[in-house]
């Protein structure tokens, strides 16, 4: 019985594994590690992509998080409103600077920040809110932004799984004041390790937050504030550049694949998350709604499928964040749909029978679990 992974890393690599491997060859062999003309070119290339002037390479994405914020000065006794349902780094970038996450619900169709709550949040101590475009959709970031620049509040897009998404025409990371993206390697555009990056229109943003990540330092050894080390290396750089020249035509694929699954789930009990129709999403995620979530698990499990849940506990529910004090039954969307979500399996190199499979299984007759 064929496996069906989640995502399906080893396939995309024996596709571009001669360039991949004559990469990590050239780096090794010029000795650029940390910095140096595959970082400093992946930067450029990725900047152009989300259609910004400037990129910064870090560490990782939750490193990107909290250098955007920092950059932004944001930091102790501030508030940043952001959203529960999305991955912990997005909280934690949040609470590394000091400030406090203040979190909104998000809207029944779509499953992400629900604009509406916005302005009912906004507090004297809030500086910055995080839409997070989950899943690969974005937010509906005309009322977002609207509603930040009227109370003079940051935009910083979590765009972590979003590479190549749009709204309105617009890249995902291009419409605040900052986006910053992961390249984890299980994301639309993955690195072999850990890996993140900062875009932004504003130089005075980049700057600093290069300075930051770089221990505080524009120049070896002078040292302009405390920072941290969080760099982007060369082997990582190289490796995502080659991905990058590849990303449009595997989000192609995605959305393809994400059409199969919408038009084959119809008339099933599966609820697919909604597409805004301003958007263009790249479906780093396919996820649907059950209410029978262990039975559609255990019969894709019967059958070598791998599923994933993303997220099944809120932040705002977490042990880590009980001193918030947000009581369970606060924010009602985002705590009845972590107990109802799926994500089927999505990578660009599906093949039909595996998706039928997929469908197939899914919609078959439950199984006693």
């Amino acid at each position: 019985m064929k496996h069906i992974p989640l995502v399906g890393l080893f396939v995309q690599y024996q596709q571009i594994k001669p360039e991949v491997d004559l990469a990590i060859k050239k780096v090794i062999n010029t000795s650029a590690f940390v910095g140096g003309d595959e970082v400093r070119a992946f930067e450029e290339e990725f900047a152009s992509y989300c259609e910004v002037d400037h990129c910064v390479g870090v560490a990782n994405g939750t490193d990107a998080i909290y250098l955007a914020l920092r950059a932004l000065g944001i930091g102790q006794g501030d508030e940043v409103i952001t959203v529960s349902h999305t991955f912990i780094a997005t909280a934690e970038g949040i609470t590394l600077t000091g400030a406090t996450p203040v979190f909104i619900d998000i809207k029944e169709d779509t499953l992400l920040m629900d604009p509406s709550l916005l302005e009912a949040a906004i507090t004297p101590r809030t500086k910055a809110v995080i839409p997070v475009h989950l899943y690969g959709q974005t937010c509906e970031m005309d009322e977002i932004l609207r509603v930040a620049r009227k109370h003079k509040l940051k935009v910083v897009e979590d765009a972590a799984q979003a590479h190549g998404a749009r709204w309105k025409g617009k890249r995902a990371g291009s419409m605040g004041d900052v986006g910053c993206f992961s390249f984890y390697p299980g994301k639309n555009l993955g690195a072999f390790g850990d890996a993140g990056g900062v875009v932004s229109n504003d130089k005075a943003i980049t700057d600093r937050l290069r300075m930051i990540a770089n221990h505080g330092s524009m120049t070896k050894y002078s040292h302009e504030v405390e920072g941290v080390n969080s760099r982007l290396d060369g082997l990582q750089a190289a490796i995502l550049r080659i991905k990058l020249r590849r990303l449009d035509e595997w989000n192609a694929q995605r959305r393809k694949h994400a059409s199969y699954y919408t038009e084959q789930l119809s008339n099933s009990p599966l609820t697919p998350a909604s597409v805004h129709s301003d958007a263009e999403p790249v479906w780093h995620l396919f996820v649907v709604r059950t209410n029978d979530r262990r039975g559609l698990q255990a019969r894709l499990s019967e059958e070598n499928i791998a599923t994933g849940i993303h997220y099944p506990t809120p932040l705002h529910l977490q042990p880590a964040y009980e001193y918030l004090g947000v009581q369970p039954g606060t924010l009602p969307v985002t705590e009845r749909i972590a107990e109802e979500i799926v994500s089927l399996p999505m990578y660009p190199e599906l093949t039909t029978a595996d998706l039928e499979a997929v469908v197939k299984t899914a919609t078959s007759t439950p199984i006693e679990v």
